[in-house]
């Protein structure tokens, strides 16, 4: 453990503390402090505080950085299908079926153990089961991920997903035929109370979530669709097509049992845009459907 002593002057007064405290160290981010806050290691005054606290001139805080935590989970060596690599930003496409990090009981095969293999310069802002991790896509949703190397592309990256300004687009099948050819969902989602493994459109303890579609394609009985996330909720758009009344073909969680016959649900990442955190220069990069995903399009398309 390490204890840092540090005193508020008068031009930082009225700051959040977590803006206060990283312009007082540029090493440390601002997501890295409030992480700090959370767990009770920045001392302010004598006490505890919460993320939101606004400084005062003569503040005087204490931060006690622990000592880095042993990485316990192990590089693999994996086929990774790397769409872009820099020294500060990582674009890989996922496969369908591997999960993206480690959990108790679960901490090899995932992304996470193939990019530690990949690369040693992760970022370790959300600690040492989920270096680099920006944002997740479920073990059965293939497609595009971004991944930062050092805090500095992570802050950035997070930041821009807050702000709405990263460009993330599926294509999905889903149960029914949708009528129109183009909509938008705006429903909180939060946790499901009778299943607390689920998520569900709900007002209580729920944040907003917009998911756009368009429609790509009709057969009989299922539409393919694009979905555009404007937020980031988890389930999100497994969620809202449910709450529309057309779930995803093979979802095992929100979907009906009758459906097509594909392990997990029709669910691709193909497009993700970002602005690079050092550059500024706007990227996107398409990942092309899966060939177990043309086929059940071929399969619908010769149905119909």
């Amino acid at each position: 453990m390490n204890q840092i002593e540090l005193t508020i002057q008068q031009e930082q007064q009225g700051d959040r503390i977590d803006k206060a405290v990283s312009a007082i160290n540029n090493e440390w981010s601002r997501t890295q402090v409030q992480q700090w806050i959370k767990e009770g290691q920045v001392i302010v005054n004598g006490k505890e505080i919460k993320p939101n606290y606004k400084v005062a001139d003569g503040d005087q805080i204490i931060i006690t950085i622990p000592d880095p935590e042993e990485l316990d989970v192990v590089a693999e060596e994996m086929n990774l299908e790397i769409y872009y690599e820099d020294s500060d930003v990582l674009v890989v496409n996922k496969p369908r079926g591997m999960v993206v990090h480690p959990a108790p009981g679960h901490l090899t095969g995932t992304l996470v153990n193939g990019l530690m293999a990949h690369c040693k310069d992760l970022s370790g802002i959300n600690g040492v089961l989920r270096p680099g991790i920006v944002h997740r896509i479920d073990k059965d949703t293939s497609g595009l991920l971004m991944v930062a190397k050092n805090d500095l592309a992570h802050e950035s990256l997070v930041n821009q997903l807050v702000k709405k300004t990263v460009t993330r687009k599926y294509k999905a099948i889903v149960h029914g035929t949708i009528p129109h050819d183009h909509g938008t969902i705006d429903a909180p989602i939060g946790r499901d109370k009778r299943d607390r493994q689920s998520m569900t459109v709900t007002d209580e303890n729920s944040k907003e979530a917009v998911t756009h579609f368009n429609v790509i394609d009709r057969f009989k009985d299922f539409t393919f669709v694009e979905c555009q996330l404007e937020t980031g909720r988890t389930h999100q758009i497994r969620v809202h097509m449910k709450y529309i009344g057309y779930p995803l073909a093979g979802d095992p969680k929100y979907g009906p049992k009758k459906t097509l016959s594909i392990d997990g649900q029709a669910l691709h990442a193909g497009v993700l845009g970002f602005t690079h955190p050092r550059t500024n220069e706007y990227l996107e990069f398409e990942a092309p459907l899966p060939e177990e995903f043309k086929s059940l399009l071929t399969l619908l398309k010769n149905r119909s």
